[in-house]
């Protein structure tokens, strides 16, 4: 008779024994990265870096071009816009 009174205080005993471990596999899994996760992240960055390389060889070459028919000022930013694709492409990702 005391048999199903007691199945009762095992079943409470074993979920407060097991919960610090489920409670820490939680915190694990909400601080780590996933593979996938981390290849996401850096295809966007990927992506990111190319799109303002994009825009920086748009706006050099134009720059070029003036530079080319004289303008000073475009010279000075087609020089400025080279170095920030240069440091661009060293930026590690």
């Amino acid at each position: 008779m005391a048999l199903p009174m007691l199945s009762g205080c095992v079943r409470t005993a074993a979920s407060i024994v097991t919960a610090p471990v489920r409670v820490a596999g939680k915190a694990v899994d909400w601080t780590t990265t996933s593979q996938s996760e981390s290849d996401e992240k850096r295809g966007r960055a990927l992506r990111k870096r190319d799109e303002e390389l994009g825009k920086l060889n748009r706006s050099y070459e134009k720059n070029t071009r003036d530079c080319q028919r004289g303008s000073e000022a475009a010279c000075d930013r087609a020089r400025n816009d080279y170095g920030a694709m240069q440091d661009l492409r060293e930026k590690a990702i």
